[in-house]
């Protein structure tokens, strides 16, 4: 049974194409473009015309590699900054038409959620006892406390990598005052959400990603690799503070495993994650490199199983 899901983010736009063997996943495409659809969405509450053409462009591109695959069971859906732009209907209009089926546009809680099973197919382990799974995106960030293998609450908090560096580090490099600024806000919006103290805390997404792709050193980057790495709260307060130091044009040169189209929006997203291990406690983040888009694909399996589907 083959399958294809993706998701349309605040920063990237993500395609996975994979067939379903038992409960298994055997991947047949992968794909990650960065076109910061987002780009400027706080600040007007519109997505701008460049962006849009930015994110048909990968869905074009997408929707041939769909068609190219063969018969597919597709999903595809669309998070924050789809959520917020007064204009989303000038970008989901025309990638309707050339996906050839509508882009959902999903809430946090159901965003959470989608997260929460790809990590839950990802890593078994954590289908007992207490879990905290982190999904820092580009205009907000999904936090799921799940127990025993169900989610016990699920909350989307409007802070996100591309939200906050264009809200607080105007200067490159960043000021210490903006630093200070940028973890203030982030600590802010945090503190009326519970968390598990002592929980593994799991992240998803591309700052996770990007995070476990510089403590290994990875170039190219290896999904393989970065699933189930373990990165210590000090290697990521350690990067945090070197993405800090240089400004964005050098980050990607010395930081081997940075993505360039990432470099200017990092600190963000590395200061999130931080603030989060702290609030839990935890000394270490477990990386998983199947986001939301995994989570639609476990969707998408269980429906055509349930349906009696054998293709």
């Amino acid at each position: 049974m083959r399958l294809a899901a993706i998701d349309v983010g605040t920063n990237s736009i993500l395609l996975t194409i994979a067939d379903l063997v038992g409960r298994e996943f055997r991947v047949i495409d992968d794909r990650c473009r960065v076109e910061r659809l987002g780009r400027g969405v706080d600040r007007t509450g519109r997505l701008d015309d460049a962006a849009i053409a930015r994110g048909l462009e990968a869905i074009t591109e997408y929707a041939g590699a769909i068609r190219a695959a063969g018969e597919c069971r597709v999903a595809a859906v669309g998070t924050q900054a789809l959520r917020e732009a007064a204009n989303g209907a000038a970008f989901l209009g025309p990638a309707a038409a050339l996906l050839g089926q509508p882009i959902e546009v999903i809430g946090g809680r159901r965003e959470a959620e989608l997260a929460f099973a790809a990590v839950l197919h990802g890593f078994p382990e954590f289908r007992r006892g207490p879990v905290l799974v982190v999904d820092v995106g580009g205009g907000s960030t999904e936090l799921v406390v799940g127990q025993d293998g169900q989610v016990i609450s699920a909350v989307s908090v409007p802070i996100g990598s591309v939200r906050l560096a264009e809200r607080h580090l105007a200067s490159d490099p960043p000021t210490r005052e903006e630093a200070e600024s940028l973890v203030a806000a982030i600590d802010r919006a945090l503190a009326d959400v519970e968390l598990p103290v002592g929980a593994p805390v799991v992240g998803t997404a591309g700052t996770a990603t990007t995070i476990a792709a510089i403590a290994l050193g990875l170039f190219p980057y290896d999904a393989d690799r970065v699933q189930g790495a373990r990165v210590p709260r000090a290697e990521l307060e350690r990067q945090l503070a070197r993405t800090l130091e240089f400004p964005t044009r050098e980050r990607a040169a010395r930081l081997r495993g940075l993505d360039p189209r990432r470099a200017d929006v990092i600190p963000a997203g590395l200061a999130i994650l931080d603030r989060v291990l702290a609030r839990a406690g935890a000394d270490t983040l477990v990386v998983s490199d199947r986001g939301i888009r995994y989570g639609l694909l476990v969707e998408l399996g269980e429906l055509a199983t349930a349906s009696g589907a054998t293709s």
